[in-house]
């Protein structure tokens, strides 16, 4: 699509969103219930999309995208309502006689570009919370999930008229297309660099921007964490969609007490979830493309490699691999490794000599001497001495340490002994944290980042109390100081 055509999409939209066709609450729950249904009508077509894009299976696809993307609008049609009605405030004193009030309404025409790992879910979902909030927008999938991005296009197309709801696919040119048009929001899944991209062109016409992007999200382990759980529990978020999951957890600290176990619970939980050869799996998934298959393979060192390890280049599929005795100067830390494979660090309080090698993946990188004594506060440094990551999980049965690594790691959102699972709830917003993204969506966070909150005083015309206007008497400053303190 070229640049013209999607101006004259955008000029469509703009028109279309100022006649005010989308501000009622029944347009817009008509709306969720279109897509709703649209969504169930095509549910097989998307199983088969999914399966080629990314070889996911019937089960993985409903549980991990569509499932949660119906509960998504089902959630918003049953809050709609609440979303949308004006929140009451305080008045003060001052203000006499009069009602204040918070009334959201939304940006107008906004823009969604998704990511391929989850293309339906982080299609959808962000265009349910624009639709709620009573946006037009223009949705761009990701070109690596061609076959998804098509039932989506159907889908979408079949719902809505374009001068409401547009999706637009491409590539590179059109991304850069759109990233040049001023559209009144933008919200972005994707990379660190692309993700720099979007919030600078957003920064010529100022306009808001949410980032979804990654990280290295940390999975901790300490010496009272029940290590069967555990490991099963690490095992699911971790390999679930071949590690292709912006929350997977991209690596293991854990204590040099339970080390072993650890990882030999999971090499056991990895054979009982995938079979003893992964590779001949059919519900195991595969990489999503031959670039990011090979950067994955350079990632990992054969003699660190403690389970997993095999490939197989035709059908683009890694089994899952764990690598122990990992240090911050291996190639597996450098980056987010977006793919099923397992890095173990290890603390060890006795061993003073093992340094953490500072890396913020821009390559500079300086050494910090690792600190004796106790597990947690060297947990906390490795997080905090990284860029802060979009998820954390924390293993452990110490309520103390629970809080201790709570109140001292940044982080977007995560678990304590569990991984992953804290996307999947509509009343908790999703987001990240400095590097790892900004601002949240999910159900009436979703709503909210997709609104823009006006704050209204209705002053009453019965009443108007003369102390604020010249000229100034004694009177005037006595009743100011009475009613301002």
């Amino acid at each position: 699509m070229t640049e013209q055509e999607i101006r004259t999409i955008l000029s469509r939209q703009r028109e279309y969103f100022a006649t005010g066709a989308t501000l009622s609450r029944k347009f817009r729950a008509e709306q969720l219930g279109k897509l709703k249904a649209s969504l169930q009508r095509h549910e097989e077509e998307l199983n088969a999309a999914l399966q080629q894009d990314l070889g996911k299976s019937r089960m993985e696809s409903y549980m991990c995208e569509i499932g949660l993307t119906l509960s998504e609008l089902t959630w918003m049609q049953k809050h709609l309502r609440g979303l949308m009605r004006e929140k009451r405030v305080p008045t003060p004193l001052s203000q006499f006689a009069a009602r204040s009030f918070r009334s959201p309404s939304p940006y107008g025409t906004v823009l969604i570009m998704s990511p391929w790992n989850y293309p339906v879910l982080l299609t959808l979902e962000p265009l349910i919370d624009a639709i709620a909030a009573g946006n037009t927008a223009v949705v761009k999938p990701s070109a690596y999930a061609p076959a998804t991005a098509a039932v989506l296009k159907l889908i979408l197309e079949e719902c809505f008229p374009t001068e409401y709801v547009t999706v637009i696919t491409g590539g590179r040119a059109e991304n850069q297309a759109l990233l040049q048009q001023r559209f009144d929001m933008i919200f972005f899944t994707g990379g660190k660099t692309v993700g720099r991209e979007v919030l600078r062109s957003a920064a010529e016409y100022l306009t808001p921007v949410t980032l979804e992007l990654g990280g290295k999200s940390p999975c901790i382990v300490d010496a009272t964490a029940k290590i069967p759980l555990a490991a099963r529990r690490i095992v699911f978020g971790k390999y679930l969609n071949c590690g292709q999951t912006c929350v997977a957890p991209d690596y293991v600290l854990c204590d040099v007490r339970i080390r072993d176990r650890l990882v030999e619970a999971i090499r056991a939980e990895i054979a009982r979830q995938f079979g003893e050869n992964p590779l001949q799996n059919p519900d195991y998934g595969k990489i999503i493309n031959e670039k990011h298959f090979h950067r994955l393979l350079g990632l990992m060192d054969a003699q660190k490699i403690v389970c997993g390890g095999q490939y197989d280049e035709k059908t683009l599929r890694i089994a899952p691999t764990v690598m122990a005795d990992v240090d911050w100067s291996d190639a597996v830390m450098g980056e987010e490794i977006f793919g099923p494979i397992l890095p173990v660090v290890t603390y060890n309080a006795y061993d003073t000599e093992k340094s953490i090698a500072q890396n913020d993946f821009s390559g500079e990188v300086s050494g910090t001497q690792a600190a004796a004594g106790d597990f947690v506060d060297w947990a906390i440094r490795c997080v905090e001495e990284h860029p802060h990551p979009l998820a954390l999980y924390f293993f452990s049965e110490d309520k103390k340490a629970q809080r201790r690594i709570l109140d001292h790691c940044h982080f977007g959102g995560g678990c304590i002994n569990d991984t992953i699972i804290h996307l999947a709830t509509s009343e908790m917003g999703f987001g990240g944290f400095g590097e790892s993204g900004m601002g949240s969506y999910h159900g009436k966070a979703g709503f909210l980042t997709f609104s823009h909150t006006k704050s209204i005083v209705d002053k009453k015309t019965w009443l108007d109390l003369p102390m604020r206007y010249q000229p100034y008497r004694k009177l005037n400053d006595k009743l100011i100081h009475i009613f301002l303190r």
